[in-house]
């Protein structure tokens, strides 16, 4: 299908091919921007688990819950978003996702830190806060420093993680209660960092209130998200999952602060998750730092791409299912043709792609990871075993499967031995690559 399709027309009824669809009703709590009815379907991806819901052998026995997966774009503000057909304190209370076990993303928040400290004159006399603050990957540099900061993350399993390695982190999650239990203490942050949350976020203006409370009256804020545009043109629909809520556009960003007194005043494009925004805001009232011609020009970029109205989404799901049909006739022919194939990674964007596609253990044997904790489990819907990266050396297939392959030169550094025995590396996004 080359239009983007009514949600009347395929919210509840899944078929193999998110193209094929039939009717039902519209999602009734809305738009979580503004709140208009969600009716425009920008891909359907069909059921699928909770993507880091990672099984334990004993878990294998029991029947696993499933849920829609169904990117709409509101025809009002144009925020594309998923449902809450899971509520966030049951996905992120407890997760699986360590940001510290990758290389490239920990030199990403070093150079950050370095940037932002030099250009906002962050001292030791500022307050540096981070929403999310994961295992503390990024503030342990400012820690590095002597710079006071505080880590705010709801998951209480990596909170610990990054309180045992010294950043202070509040294990709670955030909105406007936690900014004015924070205020309350006598304190706003000269910098509040966001990075990759906001995607996260089920009750989006509640958030970005407690921000506004949080942010001091000449503070930035410093937000990361992944931009929807590059999804779009990457063909990136693994990064859509539950835990996913919104995904946005400078336009639809900008629309959401400024109903809360936030403007934009800087914007850089920048590689990280296949194509990401770092915003730079402040109070509207702020008249010291002023708007920067990066901002009108990421606009631009979005209007020409036609992401302005929604003809601009159309295509994206017969665009999905070609990087699905050619992903399976890759891996059937290479199974018939007797050779091996493996997985790299277990990310949340890898169970996404194999839920969708229908790739279980008959097509891909096992794939490995480096975090411990996904070690010795298997992943949710598929079912493939994870182990640690040392099985590869082991078994020696003769195609690795790179799942994170925003990650890929990274990853293909550390499995360059897979040449000695005429291994291949695979990446299945933006479209499917084997070298």
């Amino acid at each position: 299908m080359n239009t983007i399709v009514d949600q009347d027309a395929c919210l509840h009824s899944r078929c193999a091919d998110a193209s094929i669809a039939s009717s039902t009703n519209s999602v009734s709590e809305g738009c979580r921007a503004c709140g208009m009815t969600l009716r425009h379907v920008l891909v359907d991806l069909g059921t699928t688990p909770l993507c880091e819901s990672y099984l334990s052998a004993e878990q294998l026995a029991v029947t696993e819950p499933v849920y829609p997966l169904t990117v709409f774009v509101c025809e009002n503000c144009l925020l594309a978003q998923v449902p809450e057909y899971v509520n966030g304190e049951a996905i992120f209370s407890h997760y699986a996702y360590f940001s510290s076990y990758s290389e490239s993303y920990l030199d990403h928040a070093r150079r950050n830190t370095e940037s932002l400290i030099k250009r906002f004159r962050i001292t030791p006399l500022s307050w540096v806060v981070e929403l999310a603050s994961n295992d503390g990957y990024l503030l342990r540099n400012f820690v590095e420093r002597g710079i006071p900061c505080l880590g705010v993350e709801p998951a209480a399993n990596i909170a610990q993680v990054a309180q045992r390695n010294g950043v202070p982190t509040l294990d709670k999650f955030f909105g406007e209660q936690t900014a004015r239990d924070l205020v309350a203490q006598g304190r706003r942050a000269d910098l509040l960092l966001a990075n990759n949350v906001l995607a996260h976020v089920p009750d989006l203006n509640d958030f970005v209130r407690g921000m506004k409370l949080l942010l001091a009256a000449d503070g930035v804020a410093v937000i990361e998200v992944q931009h929807l545009l590059r999804l779009i043109e990457g063909n990136q629909f693994d990064t859509i999952y539950h835990e996913h809520f919104c995904y946005f556009t400078l336009l639809a960003f900008e629309r959401v602060l400024a109903s809360h007194g936030l403007t934009i005043f800087d914007v850089d494009e920048i590689s990280t998750h296949g194509g990401s925004l770092r915003f730079y805001v402040k109070h509207r009232e702020n008249s010291r730092l002023a708007i920067h011609a990066n901002v009108s020009q990421v606009a631009d970029y979005e209007r020409r791409a036609g992401l302005y109205e929604l003809a601009g989404y159309r295509g994206f799901a017969e665009k999905t299912a070609e990087v699905k049909r050619r992903l399976l006739d890759f891996l059937i022919n290479a199974r018939r043709a007797g050779h091996s194939v493996a997985g790299y990674g277990a990310p949340g964007k890898g169970n996404t792609l194999l839920n969708y596609c229908g790739i279980g253990r008959d097509l891909l044997s096992y794939t490995v990871d480096r975090n411990p904790y996904k070690q010795g489990k298997f992943l949710p819907g598929s079912r493939i075993p994870i182990f640690a990266p040392q099985r590869i050396s082991e078994t020696r297939p003769d195609f690795v499967l790179i799942l994170p392959w925003n990650l890929k030169d990274e990853i293909a550094g550390q499995l360059a031995y897979v040449r000695e025995w005429g291994g291949r590396l695979v990446t299945p996004i933006p479209e499917l690559q084997v070298w």
